[in-house]
């Protein structure tokens, strides 16, 4: 099933973000750090130009910590980008970009020229989260679906730096399915477009090559399933989920294994990283083929 999401308001949100763009001192791009190619928007780097740019990589307590150094150091190659791991609800950790911001712009942030700081990402990458944090009160809604955010906001931190919250947006064509099945395994794609089974059976595939030490710890394995779908059906009888005969309920299974996943509950993981280029949806595709 191929991955197809662009919430209408995101149409919107791009025209406003091309037309204000020339407005700003530094762009900060909110990242997933479990997929941050996956989760940052090609247009951005078009739209920004030499414009300082700071990558943070939220949920970095979910992300393998040695996957995510090197993905700093793959960012900080570019000209004017800076890579910040942390987790947006950590006070200290989000103080780091004020600080990060006026060095990218030293000749804003002085009375009567406030640096002005444009923040930006896809759904449910802990934009609003991040904003809020920053902020010190609730300014931005948060939420565990994604799309929450569909109107631009300005928000003034009272320290010579104003913050413009933008809706999250996602490139509107997605052509990478391997980078959108990665999206919907993360949570940043709407449920309606997508298959749970389909993307929990591509995320099996990519635990069981990079990580099949937490699966067997997880779900107490002693040994690794042949195919993703034996994966899942092993998560179905440890979950109990189960229908009429015993048979697994496969929909039920993914939704459990999914739901792990995105929590955290399986370990540190990176669903992918710098120049490697995962194979988990042909060889996904293959097994369901019977090559």
């Amino acid at each position: 099933m191929a991955i197809e999401w662009y919430p209408g308001h995101m149409s919107k949100a791009r025209r406003q973000i091309a037309e204000t763009m020339p407005n700003f001192d530094v762009i900060v791009e909110v990242l997933d750090a479990r997929l941050p190619a996956s989760s940052a928007n090609p247009l951005l780097a078009e739209l920004r130009g030499v414009k300082p740019c700071i990558k943070v990589l939220n949920k970095n307590d979910l992300a393998d910590p040695a996957i995510t150094r090197a993905w700093v150091k793959h960012f900080e190659k570019e000209a004017g980008v800076r890579a910040l791991p942390l987790e947006a609800r950590k006070r200290i950790e989000a103080g780091r970009i004020p600080k990060l911001c006026r060095h990218l712009a030293p000749h804003r942030g002085k009375p009567g020229k406030p640096l002005r700081v444009m923040v930006i990402g896809i759904p449910n990458v802990g934009k609003s989260t991040l904003i809020n944090t920053l902020a010190g009160r609730t300014i931005a809604r948060v939420g565990d679906k994604p799309a929450i955010t569909t109107c631009p906001q300005q928000i003034d931190l009272r320290n010579g730096i104003l913050l413009s919250d933008t809706p999250g947006l996602l490139w509107p064509v997605m052509s990478d399915q391997n980078g959108a099945y990665r999206l919907a395994a993360s949570g940043a794609i709407g449920d309606s477009a997508m298959d749970y089974a389909d993307v929990a059976l591509f995320a099996a595939d990519l635990m069981a090559q990079y990580y099949p030490e937490f699966v067997l710890k997880r779900y107490k394995l002693d040994a690794m399933p042949e195919t993703a779908t034996a994966l899942l059906e092993e998560v179905g009888r440890r979950r109990g989920c189960l229908v009429s005969g015993g048979e697994i309920d496969l929909h039920r299974a993914a939704e459990a294994f999914l739901r792990e996943l995105r929590g955290g509950m399986l370990g540190r993981v990176s669903l992918e990283a710098p120049g490697r280029d995962s194979e988990a949806a042909g060889k996904r595709e293959n097994e369901e083929e019977g090559i």
